[in-house]
């Protein structure tokens, strides 16, 4: 079954369900995030390191092949949220949230296309006889390009949308009466602290506390939606006063 096919029946929900249906999305794509990361890319890929991370990949294939379905699982879920989220958000603004719609989208695409790159090295070390006219250290140097030029799309453009589309969904909440306003200010700010990859220098320079704002923002959010969902009250009445009322 597709992602729109799972979203679907569960979009005309009471905004209190929908509340806590987001949170089990978003907690999902943070805990299969946090295994690709961790348990598969950093313990196998070692940064200008092409010998020992070809030996460690394929010493350990079927981890790297589940880190490639973490990633898939992770974009879909987020695609998942991204939808549920753009309807629990429409009784504060009629456009703002299809256009957090679009970037929380826009993310997901960059960061699955680039997860390709994840599977690069697998092919090219894998021993195919097309493969022969490279040397193994050939061999062993493009799959590591490959994986840098992963981590660049994920980074430099990915994050960058991510970063928009928290910066949005920050502003919503602002704006909103059935969510706390300090979950709203720090994925304000989890969203400039992503917008900053822009500049690869200027994030190594703040490196590793550019990200504790993105990690506090989304945990909160997270956490928030699945312990205490929504006011569906205030939900019900804002969404009266926008005329998005559908329950």
């Amino acid at each position: 079954m597709s992602t729109a096919g799972i979203v679907e029946p569960i979009a005309g929900a009471a905004p209190f369900s929908k509340a806590r249906i987001s949170g089990c999305f978003y907690l999902l794509t943070i805990l299969t995030r946090m295994f690709v990361e961790i348990s598969v890319r950093n313990r196998l890929v070692v940064s200008d390191d092409a010998v020992t991370t070809a030996s460690n990949i394929l010493a350990h294939e079927s981890l790297w092949r589940w880190g490639f379905a973490g990633d898939i699982v992770a974009f879909a879920s987020y695609i998942a949220l991204t939808a549920l989220l753009y309807e629990l958000f429409k009784p504060v603004n009629r456009s703002l949230p299809l256009v957090a719609a679009f970037f929380g989208l826009g993310a997901s695409v960059v960061q699955a296309v680039s997860s390709l790159f994840h599977l690069a090295p697998l092919v090219l070390l894998g021993g195919a006889p097309y493969l022969r006219v490279f040397t193994v250290e050939q061999l062993q140097a493009l799959a590591l390009v490959f994986l840098k030029l992963r981590a660049a799309a994920y980074h430099n453009i990915g994050l960058v949308f991510f970063g928009l589309y928290l910066l949005l969904v920050g502003i919503l909440i602002l704006r909103s009466t059935f969510l706390p306003r300090i979950v709203g200010a720090l994925m304000v700010l989890a969203g400039l602290s992503y917008v900053l990859f822009l500049s690869p220098p200027l994030v190594r320079s703040l490196q590793p506390y550019i990200l504790i704002f993105p990690g506090v923002g989304q945990i909160s959010l997270c956490l928030w939606l699945l312990a205490m969902g929504v006011n569906a009250q205030r939900w019900k009445d804002q969404a009266g006063a926008t005329g998005e009322r559908r329950i």
